[in-house]
């Protein structure tokens, strides 16, 4: 068997690196998607408290939504 050029192999290692980085970074993407999703959903909730509150408290109208020319 004839051997490989080291580029070759020199090559096949870096691939085997590069891939193994863009693993891990999307293992951190998908993280922070789910994490970004769950601020979400709580920064809503506490937005509609603090709307309720202000309501209760004889407040005007509270919007929770941005207003569509926002």
């Amino acid at each position: 068997m004839s051997e490989r050029p080291r580029e070759v192999t020199a090559l096949e290692e870096e691939i085997a690196h590069l891939r193994r980085n863009v693993d891990d970074l999307s293992e951190v993407v998908a993280r922070q998607e789910r994490e970004i999703a769950a601020l979400t959903r709580q920064v809503r909730l506490l937005m509609e408290r603090a709307a309720e509150a202000k309501t209760e408290a004889g407040g005007g109208a509270v919007f929770v939504e941005r207003p569509p020319h926002y």
